[in-house]
C-alpha cells in the first residue's frame, strides 16, 4: 500500500496524490500462493482503470473500500 504518512493512504496510480477509498487485492499465480493477497489503493477517479488493468491480466480477485478492508484485517489480527 501507498502511505506519506501513518495515517495518510494515498491512490497506487502513477502520479496520482488523492487520498485512497478503494483497496484492490490481487495475485499472480506465476509468483505468489493462491491465498496470498498483494493489495494497490485507488482513489474514485483511478479504481476502475487499476481494477481493468489487473482484470485483463487474471490478477484482480477483490475490491473493497479501504474501510471495509481495515475493518476487516483488524477483526482478523484480533481473532489470532
Amino acid at each position: 500500500m501507498t502511505y506519506v504518512t501513518d495515517e495518510t493512504p494515498l491512490c497506487s496510480a502513477k502520479g496520482c496524490r488523492a487520498d485512497a477509498v478503494w483497496v484492490l487485492a490481487w495475485n499472480n499465480p506465476k509468483l505468489h500462493t493462491p491465498d496470498r493477497r498483494k493489495t494497490w489503493l485507488a482513489c474514485e477517479e483511478h479504481r476502475e482503470h487499476l481494477s481493468q488493468f489487473l482484470g485483463v491480466r487474471g490478477f484482480l480477485k477483490d475490491v473493497v473500500t479501504l474501510a471495509d478492508w481495515e475493518r476487516d484485517r483488524g477483526a482478523s489480527a484480533a481473532d489470532r
